[in-house]
């Protein structure tokens, strides 16, 4: 027969039980013996045993051992496991961070007058995949222009006023360019014309989502597309190479902020309660 032992462990000599927290997606804790301190992007199960992936606001993404009392939660020690399996979870937060509104697709606005207006195909696809669900609640049509050439007969066939607004993002919006010229033509009161740097909305997309070190510099007189898939060892189809740079983006973290604070404010823009 086992003889019982009692534990003499003084209770104040006793260690605290700590809690066990899942490390649910946008969890926000501070690893304890390094200090790093991010937002829970994904909880994994590897040979070494499950760990934890960390971003902190910089983007910066550092993975780490699911080990007891290995974390703090808002000051408190605490031990992250993996989320209990589950079926398909309804996420938070839509692809561009906002807040997701349960089905938000069957309770779509009914479109608005206002539009937003993008260069090409690749760019709406691109918008479509991060705000997509975003613009559906607010009722905001994407259309492509397949160039802006023709922007001020188009801003003039559409007809801004105060209760349709119309924004315009721009590939290459820079001083001095073709593109800032006509942006100053056509803007106005109702009009709002807004652009990123990069050559094309490929570059918008960062490298590190793409699995490239960078994008490459393309000498001046070539297709900028076509070079890139040259100097990236792609084959030349540029149709295939943008559904594999679209497939690298998931969510607003995948994207240049300087193309992110443009479209979130166009979507503001023509989003905004007419003015009286």
């Amino acid at each position: 027969m086992r003889s019982y032992s009692p534990d003499l462990t003084p209770p104040w000599k006793r260690s605290k039980p700590v809690p066990e927290v899942p490390a649910e997606p946008d969890l926000v804790v501070e690893e304890v013996s390094t200090g790093f301190c991010g937002a829970v992007i994904r909880c994994e199960k590897t040979a070494q045993g499950p760990t934890v992936t960390l971003e902190d606001r910089f983007g910066k993404h550092r993975v780490f051992p699911l080990v007891e009392r290995g974390f703090l939660l808002e000051g408190r020690v605490v031990t992250l496991v993996r989320p209990a399996a589950a079926g398909p979870v309804r996420p938070t937060r839509t692809a561009s961070g906002s807040v997701a509104v349960p089905g938000a697709r069957a309770r779509a606005r009914v479109a608005r007058a206002g539009r937003i207006y993008v260069e090409g195909r690749h760019d709406a696809e691109l918008v479509e995949r991060v705000w997509g669900d975003d613009l559906r609640i607010e009722g905001v049509v994407v259309e492509y222009l397949e160039g802006i050439d023709d922007l001020p007969a188009i801003v003039a066939e559409f007809a801004p006023a105060p209760d349709a607004r119309l924004g315009v993002l721009v590939d290459h919006l820079v001083p001095g360019s073709k593109e800032s010229r006509l942006a100053e033509r056509v803007t106005g009161a109702d009009v709002l014309i807004v652009g990123h740097p990069y050559i094309d909305v490929w570059e918008a997309v960062k490298p590190s989502s793409v699995g490239i070190p960078s994008w490459p510099v393309v000498p001046r007189g070539q297709d900028w597309k076509t070079g890139v898939c040259r100097a990236l060892g792609w084959p030349e189809n540029t149709g295939a190479a943008w559904q594999r740079i679209l497939s690298s983006v998931h969510t607003f973290r995948d994207l240049e902020p300087a193309l992110l604070g443009r479209v979130e404010e166009l979507i503001d823009f023509v989003t905004e309660p007419e003015r009286v």
